[in-house]
């Protein structure tokens, strides 16, 4: 008979309205599973290493109107990015012992029945909690975004909104290795200092410190921003589209100021049409087919030190809940990883 072994799970409570809390989410301690797959599955088994806390997740928290994703099972795991190992594997792309990433559940042990959607993971002389954020879906998201969707040109003024997190982070530096003009905003002087001194943007505000959001850009921007990378929404892409000029591009990867509260509706989006301004929308998992070319370029600048990363590690399953929850509060400091167990 296979080994039985203790399962714990973060499961969700119910659904949310407004801002998530912790108790939102409960540890169930109570669940076993069998360390082998059923006879005849063609799924995967794997022990869950890094879980990743990302913004989108709170949408998926509704019972109405998840977005692109489904929402979350009250009662049941759940689920996100991660990192694992395989212990069991009845797919043929994946043998006991490899490390994949991709969807997992937010639990100690997990079998993926739809393995197809894992990624092996091929580079293991990078840290493992790497491919939660630089090496998996965020940083592919930043590719997506500033290369394909913004098609820099040297010289161009680039500004990156919630710019310290797990993705703006990453487009700040791509910025700067394509010779643009960056600046970013974040939440504190602890993020100021990190995008102005760690990763190389040229200026950063504390948005939180501007009266005028408006008047912040005409002073970083006296001539006005080419590409916006849009994490935030509401009073700042109102800010940004009085300040973009002609031709500018605006990848919308995420609205975090409008996931808990949808607000009044964003002003002045008649610039877009004055302008002539390309505000693009994208869902990153319709770009992997170019995670091999991403590897490419990015494998490279990890090892020789030209770009850097930032991690906020939680230790142990239980921490999780109050690790998301921090998201909407602006606790983090860089990519929010949930570390279930060292390999």
């Amino acid at each position: 008979m296979a080994e039985q072994v203790n399962n714990k799970q973060i499961v969700l409570k119910d659904y949310v309205n407004g801002f998530p809390k912790e108790s939102d989410m409960l540890l169930k301690a109570s669940n076993t599973i069998s360390l082998k797959l059923p006879h005849g599955s063609n799924g995967v088994l794997v022990k869950n290493l890094y879980l990743s806390c990302d913004p989108y997740m709170r949408t998926r928290m509704n019972k109405i109107d998840p977005g692109y994703v489904t929402s979350f099972t009250p009662g049941s795991p759940i689920i996100g990015y991660g990192v694992a190992k395989v212990l069991d594997s009845g797919h043929s792309n994946f043998k006991n012992g490899d490390f994949v990433w991709g969807i997992t559940g937010w639990e100690e042990y997990s079998i993926i029945n739809d393995p197809e959607n894992l990624f092996k993971i091929e580079h293991t002389d990078v840290p493992l909690s790497y491919y939660t954020g630089i090496l998996g879906m965020p940083g592919m998201t930043a590719y997506v975004g500033f290369y394909e969707i913004c098609a820099p040109k040297k010289g161009e003024y680039v500004f990156v909104s919630a710019a310290s997190g797990a993705v703006g982070q990453l487009v700040g530096q791509f910025a700067k290795l394509s010779g643009c003009y960056v600046v970013g905003s974040a939440g504190t002087q602890e993020k100021v200092d990190l995008l102005k001194n760690k990763f190389g943007f040229d200026e950063a505000f504390n948005y939180k410190e501007e009266k005028d959001l408006n008047a912040a850009l005409k002073r970083y921007f006296p001539d006005g921003i080419d590409i916006y990378f849009e994490n935030v929404g509401g009073a700042m892409l109102e800010a940004v589209l009085s300040n973009m000029r002609v031709n500018g591009r605006i990848a919308a990867c995420g609205m975090i100021s409008q996931y808990n509260d949808q607000g009044d509706g964003v002003h002045n989006l008649f610039h877009i049409v004055t302008k002539s301004l390309r505000m693009q929308g994208f869902i990153v998992f319709h770009h992997y087919h170019l995670y091999p070319k991403y590897l490419d370029m990015v494998i490279p600048l990890i090892k020789d030190g030209t770009i850097s990363y930032i991690e906020d590690i939680a230790e142990g399953l239980e921490s999780a809940p109050t690790a998301l929850v921090g998201l909407f509060s602006g606790k983090n400091v860089g990519k929010q990883v949930v570390v279930v167990a060292r390999e």
